[in-house]
């Protein structure tokens, strides 16, 4: 697929149909000619546990803030794990079965017919119809590329396919927790949970796959690197699992190496070094800790959901972020309040794209200049 004309006129174009408020929000990002973003998600784990002083990661809580800047205050959205992957890329709020990690491969039921004035589907379940887009249907529609890594899909195929990897719909969902085979987890790649993605077989085929056997050959030249590119690690590797199926010790420890193995090879990249963005964060804090289903940037839940986004609390907890780019000064910190939200809005700005979902809110601010800074 051909690379989009200039950002800037995409984004001209893109601001004519946003409401006034977010036109200098939308500015912000877009400004920062990022055009390569590349997002690892890791899991479960709360800012003063991974980037305090005796973090048993220290080359991400220490080494890579070094390389680029510091969110202390960046925010998860809901618990458990899928709404927070979910938001990331629709801007769609928890509901009764994210919130639960979707044990159930089921259709979203709708209790509406149409999006509510926030771009909410009002309702429940698990794999959105066609009326929720998301930011890859918003790529393609512009022309730009994305493609999603997921490691350890299909390394047991006969568990799942090595590309666009699922289960049948309305079926338990076996995908969701480790084999010594395969530690592959259906749960951290929201791409399968959008009828827009999942109806087109070829489409998703060629955008959802190995990490292992796609990442590092479409990193060699900047033409086969797309420009939106989201990284999960298995549960091992993200630090889910503790100690894991395999025998590493999993948690901090193993996500810790799986960056020192990853982070340097998308650097190293020419489309890093041109104009990438690599963004580090988790899915949602601890929620055994105090702060772990806090919120921020004025996060709203599902209007009529039983529970709020984070159970006990209105949000996803505290978990930090660190952004590294050409664009930013190595070894900062920005101590403004964003959350996924946010990391969706400011993609959206990248690309001159309308924000979708709650990404629209009045009180999300996407990454601006407190982040990118002339050098």
């Amino acid at each position: 697929m051909p690379k989009a004309s200039p950002v800037r006129t995409l984004a001209s174009l893109a601001l004519l149909a946003v409401a006034p408020m977010c036109i200098a929000a939308l500015s912000s990002a877009a400004n920062s000619k990022v055009q390569h973003v590349f997002v690892i998600v890791l899991e479960n784990e709360s800012y003063d546990v991974t980037f305090g002083h005796d973090s048993v990661a220290p080359y991400l809580a220490h080494e890579l803030p070094k390389q680029g800047l510091l969110l202390p205050n960046y925010f998860g959205i809901g618990h458990s794990s899928l709404d927070n992957y979910i938001a990331l890329i629709s801007g769609q709020a928890p509901n009764e079965q994210t919130q639960g990690d979707c044990e159930i491969f089921s259709e979203f039921r709708l209790s509406a017919p149409t999006l509510d004035a926030h771009g909410q589907a009002l309702g429940m379940g698990c794999v959105y119809p066609t009326m929720v887009k998301t930011l890859p249907d918003q790529l393609d529609s512009r022309g730009f590329t994305w493609k999603a890594y997921m490691e350890d899909i299909g390394k047991d195929p006969s568990r799942e396919s090595a590309t666009c990897g699922h289960s049948a719909l309305n079926a338990q969902d076996p995908l969701l927790r480790a084999t010594v085979k395969d530690q592959y987890a259906v749960k951290h790649n929201p791409f399968v949970y959008f009828h827009t993605i999942i109806d087109d077989g070829a489409r998703c085929d060629a955008h959802v796959v190995n990490l292992e056997q796609h990442l590092s050959a479409d990193l060699k030249s900047v033409a086969t690197t797309a420009n939106y590119n989201f990284i999960t690690p298995n549960l091992c590797n993200d630090g889910h699992d503790a100690p894991c199926v395999d025998g590493q010790p999993g948690g901090l420890v193993s996500a810790d190496a799986f960056l020192k193995k990853w982070v340097p090879i998308i650097t190293h990249s020419a489309a890093f070094k041109k104009d990438g963005l690599l963004i580090v964060t988790f899915d949602e804090a601890d929620e055994k800790l105090g702060d772990g289903s806090d919120a921020c940037c004025g996060e709203q839940g599902l209007p009529g959901a039983r529970y709020p986004p984070g159970f006990r609390g209105p949000g996803g907890g505290r978990i930090g972020a660190v952004l590294i780019s050409p664009f930013i000064r190595p070894g900062t910190i920005s101590r403004t309040a964003y959350n996924h939200y946010s990391q969706l809005r400011s993609v959206e700005g990248f690309f001159g794209l309308t924000p979708l979902g709650y990404a629209a809110g009045a009180d999300v601010k996407p990454f601006g200049e407190d982040i990118f800074k002339e050098h």
